[in-house]
């Protein structure tokens, strides 16, 4: 365990596991069980316990990125997706998966506190279930034209107290993956408060979100 990452190298492949980041979307325990072996006192990940893309398929499975691995076989590891994407979780995180850069920290997957009440920011950490947080994840679709590049470089900056201020191709889906629009520009709530989410609509200034 080293900065709250668990670490357990196996024969082909190495997994990293950051708790922190965990957002108990349960891919890993229920897509591969002798491997994320839940509830269980001691060691519970085995890497060795399943063919090792197996193991990669269902770590690529984690949309928050608290699972990532190395391979020692030879095997292809992880890559950029063909299209950024971020999928607004029902009255829950707004969970990446693109190229991304995140504070400078260059990231495949993540989701990102949309409630205001992580311990993590501007990374989720579950909060938004002990707070209540209400907000759709099925919004209607806006008609927008097709981007030129769907791919590539996408930085996403937490603005101090205030949204995420988002740059790049991105398209920006329901949580089942339906399109709302394409940008390459827009700032996201993550105060929680915003009447337009998943939208900024200033409110952070209203509500005094602090992101310290």
């Amino acid at each position: 365990m080293s900065n709250d990452v668990e670490t357990v190298r196996g024969q082909n492949l190495t997994l990293h596991f950051e708790g922190k980041r965990c957002v108990h979307a349960r891919q890993c325990v229920v897509g591969r069980p002798d491997v994320f072996v839940a509830n269980t006192v001691g060691e519970w990940i085995r890497p060795d316990a399943a063919h090792p893309e197996l193991v990669a398929s269902i770590a690529r499975a984690c949309p928050s990125g608290a699972i990532r691995y190395e391979r020692h076989d030879g095997g292809p590891e992880e890559t950029a997706p063909p299209v950024n994407v971020v999928r607004i979780r029902e009255n829950g995180p707004l969970a990446f998966h693109g190229a991304m850069s995140i504070g400078g920290k260059e990231e495949l997957r993540a989701t990102l506190c949309r409630c205001g009440q992580s311990k993590n920011k501007p990374y989720c950490d579950g909060s938004h279930a002990a707070a209540g947080f209400q907000a759709s994840g099925e919004l209607a679709n806006a008609s927008t034209e097709p981007l030129e590049e769907r791919g590539g470089a996408l930085t996403i900056t937490a603005a101090p107290a205030g949204p995420l201020l988002v740059n790049g191709n991105l398209e920006i889906c329901t949580g089942n993956g339906s399109l709302i629009t394409r940008t390459t520009k827009t700032a996201l709530c993550r105060c929680g408060a915003s009447a337009n989410k998943p939208y900024c609509d200033g409110s952070h200034r209203r509500v005094g979100f602090t992101d310290a």
